[in-house]
Order: structure tokens, then C-alpha cells, then sequence
């Protein structure tokens, strides 16, 4: 019987590929930590901003039930609705309250009064916890003056929600997933293509001629490059046309700041490419990567709901960022006085990434 020698032989081989084993037993072990201990489907906790124009204690008291539903950390207040809308624009606040100079005297006067909840409807689980914490809200409220005037005095929470009125899944997924298929294809494709070089020999063929270790590194991530426009350019049209996926905001500044998003991915699949010796290490890594990409950037769970640790991680992803200014241009229509920052961080990540890539890439090849 010839089994047992051969398998005696694939367990020491095994034993001897290190990192192939290392994934083997990490990548489930981490989905389990990911998925148990930082996505949070329940949204609590929201930014949000008051406006309130009453100002006085039934108003104060009123902010106080909203705060006590769980669902909104009350961050600031505000003076006018230019200045809410700037809090909700630059993501500082996912809701905002805004009680009229009428409340107190609608109650008084035992009318029904009405306050307003806005809602940033760009993510739909976001949205959604605050239009039930604020129906709460109002409840609670109406219940307590009940209890203190002995008559009923309606409170009417009117939500209204911004930049997605219809709460679609698709306006906030849709837009999501061109930063994770961007990341996904140019850290895999660059590693990819390099190792699969370096296995055939032609990558020492290459060094050996008159270029420069400069130029081969561009010329190996240009050509990725011009693919991750294209592939982003396709997905923007299919998106528009399939799902009805707004673009409020300019291209230009979109494509200007997808470029350094690009790039930084190119540079961690470069990274990546000396870190590993097969195609097969080179696509296991890079599904490894994949995996808090999808969890922890924003793509399909609030970052708001997550525990301090998980935004911690998904802080160090640029993905991150970019969805931030995907859904900032395309959903909110706003520029770059409210996205500079991301585009900031985005900068530094590819200067970062490219800059270490080349480094390693460099010894790598001495």
C-alpha cells in the first residue's frame, strides 16, 4: 500500500511551505475574529447635530429622550441649517434634529407638535436605526407631557431623508463596490504578475538590460494603471444605467482622486509581490487583504457601529477613504473643500506604499 508514504510526503511538504500553512489556519481564524467580534448590523450611536431653534426646556428635554434612545450621540449645536448641512457633507454627522421656533408654543397649546429628523440616507442601516430611535424619541416624549399635563399632546417626528429619498441598497453598494474591485484586481493582478515573472525567469532577463530599476517599476504599474480607470469607468456606466446610481458631483475630481487610490493599491501588490515566491502565495495574501477590506472600510457595515479596535484597523485601509469620496461625489454631489482631507490621506498612502514597494522591490532583485 503506497498511501501512507505518500502521504507522509505532502505533510512534509506542507510543513516545509510555511506560508502556505500560516494561510491555511489565519485566514479562518481571522474571519471568525472579524465576523464575530467587529460587525455590528445594529446601528447605534450616530453623530448628530441639533439645531434647535425653540431653546427652551421642553426643547432641552426633548434632545435629552433622543440622546437616552442609544441611537444618536448628540455631537453639537448648530445655529443655522447651512451650517447642519456643512456637519452632514463633511461626514462629521450622520443625523441631525431641528425643533422650530413654534414647538413650545404647539405644545402649550396641546397641537401637534413637529420636529424633523435628517437623515444621511447615502447608507440605509444608518438611516434606517435612526428613523426608528427618532419614532421612539417622539413617543417617549408625548408619553411624559401626557403624564404631566393629563392630556395628550402629539409629538410628529418628520424624517427626511438625504441623498438616497428611496433608502435603496443599491445607491450605497454600487458605488462601494468600484473601490473594492479597484483593490481587490490591482494588488492581485500586480503581485500576480510579477511573481509569475520571477518564476519564468524573465524578470532577470529584464534586469540585466539598460533600464533602470526605476523604469521597470513603471513600466510594470502604468499598464495596471490605465486598466483600473477603465475598469472603474465601466462599472460607473453600468451603475447608472442598470441601477440608476446618481452622480451628483465632478468626474474630474473623482478620477483625480481615484488616481492616488490606484496607485497606493498598485504599490501594496508590488509589496506584496516580495514578500511571497508563488502565484499561489501571491493570491492567498491577497484574499487575506481582501477580507477587512470588505468587513471594516464602510463597504457593507457602519463603521459606526463597530468597536473602537475594528475603526482602528479599518483607518490603516485606503479603501477606507475612498469610499468616503465615492459616495461623497457621487451620491452628495460635494467637492473638494469637504474631501481634501481623504484626498490627503490617500496621497500619502500610494507616496507611502510605492516608496516602500520600490525600496524592497530593489533589494529584492540585487
Amino acid at each position: 500500500m503506497n498511501l501512507l508514504p505518500m502521504l507522509w510526503k505532502e505533510l512534509v511538504q506542507l510543513r516545509r511551505d510555511r506560508f502556505t500553512l500560516a494561510m491555511m489556519l489565519g485566514i479562518p481564524a481571522m474571519q471568525l475574529v472579524l465576523f464575530g467580534y467587529a460587525i455590528r448590523t445594529e446601528v447605534r450611536h450616530l453623530h448628530t447635530v441639533v439645531l434647535d431653534e425653540s431653546r427652551t426646556p421642553e426643547s432641552r428635554a426633548l434632545v435629552s429622550v433622543l440622546r437616552n434612545t442609544g441611537n444618536f450621540d448628540i455631537t453639537e449645536l448648530v445655529d443655522s441649517r447651512a451650517e447642519l448641512a456643512d456637519r452632514i457633507e463633511d461626514g462629521k454627522a450622520s443625523a441631525a434634529l431641528v425643533i422650530p421656533r413654534d414647538y413650545m408654543r404647539d405644545i402649550k397649546r396641546g397641537r401637534t407638535a413637529s420636529v424633523q429628523i435628517i437623515v444621511d440616507a447615502a447608507d440605509p442601516m444608518a438611516s434606517s436605526a435612526a428613523m426608528s430611535g427618532a419614532a421612539r424619541a417622539g413617543s417617549a416624549r408625548a408619553a411624559a407631557l401626557a403624564q404631566q399635563r393629563g392630556a395628550g399632546t402629539p409629538i410628529e417626528v418628520r424624517v427626511r431623508p438625504w441623498y438616497n429619498p428611496g433608502v435603496r441598497d443599491a445607491v450605497y453598494i454600487v458605488p462601494g463596490i468600484i473601490g473594492v474591485l479597484l483593490s481587490l484586481t490591482m494588488v492581485l493582478i500586480t503581485s500576480i504578475a510579477i511573481v509569475r515573472e520571477r518564476e519564468r525567469g524573465t524578470l532577470e532577463q529584464l534586469i540585466v538590460t539598460p533600464i533602470d530599476k526605476t523604469s521597470l517599476i513603471l513600466g510594470k504599474i502604468v499598464p495596471f494603471l490605465l486598466i483600473g480607470f477603465v475598469q472603474m469607468t465601466v462599472i460607473l456606466i453600468l451603475g447608472w444605467l442598470l441601477f440608476d446610481i446618481p452622480v451628483r458631483g465632478s468626474l474630474t475630481l473623482l478620477y483625480g482622486m481615484s488616481f492616488a487610490f490606484i496607485v497606493a493599491n498598485l504599490g501594496l501588490g508590488l509589496l506584496m509581490s516580495t514578500l511571497v515566491r508563488s502565484q499561489l502565495q501571491a493570491m492567498q495574501l491577497g484574499f487575506l487583504f481582501l477580507l477587512p477590506n470588505i468587513l471594516l472600510s464602510g463597504f457593507m457595515f457602519p463603521r459606526d457601529a463597530m468597536p473602537a479596535p475594528a475603526q482602528w484597523l479599518g483607518s490603516a485601509l485606503p479603501l477606507t477613504y475612498f469610499l468616503q469620496v465615492l459616495r461623497g461625489i457621487l451620491l452628495k454631489g460635494i467637492g473638494f473643500t469637504h474631501l481634501w482631507q481623504e484626498g490627503a490621506i490617500l496621497v500619502l498612502f500610494a507616496v507611502g506604499l510605492v516608496g516602500l514597494s520600490v525600496i524592497r522591490f530593489s533589494k529584492t532583485i540585487e
